[in-house]
């Protein structure tokens, strides 16, 4: 019953999800640039490195507003990023009439043009990110020890690991030491009545953690 933004890369079983419009599709723009750095990384010229160049203008502008407000991340961006992605797209067109239908370099600008809407729906939403970096970077130890996974046991051992991973990061978001925030909730859980649960969630006890209990938060 999911309702919302989905921003992922372009894997074609995501494109079901997307039908009817209950889930909003955003793209992700270090996708869309790894398709050129690889390029330009083995051969590089003048239209990999317009790109990347351009790309990394669009980078520069999200330095400058990570963790604001949404309202605020959503006027600079319309105001700076706009411009710039309009002026991209013409210029994407514009090159691919000078490149080979066969290139490389087509296939990696056609990726991007044939994703705009969506690529370039951050500008229309504050609380999107130009990139899903960030989720991949949560999800890098479950990637890493997947392998380990297989033995968790049974299907309800893998759903109580996905609880546990869902209330380490929760408490990692709202900068809680996890150790610090897991000792403060079996200390209390087994008196805690049922129906309040949620009392015990990360963003529910922050303000009751000592500074002692605080790491730098997920941006």
């Amino acid at each position: 019953n999911f309702t919302g933004v989905l921003q992922a890369d372009a894997f074609a079983g995501y494109a079901e999800l997307y039908r009817g419009g209950r889930i909003v599709e955003a793209a992700c723009m270090a996708h869309a640039r790894r398709k050129i750095h690889d390029l330009h990384a083995v051969r590089p010229n003048a239209v990999t490195e317009e790109a990347l160049r351009r790309i990394g203008a669009l980078y520069r502008i999200e330095e400058q507003i990570r963790g604001k407000p949404p309202d605020e991340r959503l006027h600079v961006r319309q105001a700076q990023a706009v411009p710039l992605l309009d002026d991209m797209k013409r210029w994407f067109e514009a090159t691919l009439a000078t490149l080979s239908a066969k290139s490389d370099t087509t296939k990696a600008i056609r990726y991007a043009l044939n994703r705009w809407p969506a690529l370039v729906y951050y500008c229309t939403d504050g609380q999107a990110e130009i990139d899903n970096l960030i989720a991949e970077r949560a999800l890098r130890g479950v990637a890493l020890g997947r392998r380990n996974f297989l033995f968790v046991g049974s299907d309800s051992g893998g759903e109580r690991a996905a609880a546990m991973y869902s209330l380490i990061g929760s408490a990692r978001l709202y900068g809680l030491d996890p150790e610090a925030y897991l000792a403060y909730v079996l200390e209390r859980i087994a008196d805690h009545p049922a129906n309040c649960i949620e009392d015990l969630l990360p963003w529910n006890v922050a303000p009751a953690l000592p500074s002692s209990a605080r790491v730098e938060p997920i941006r």
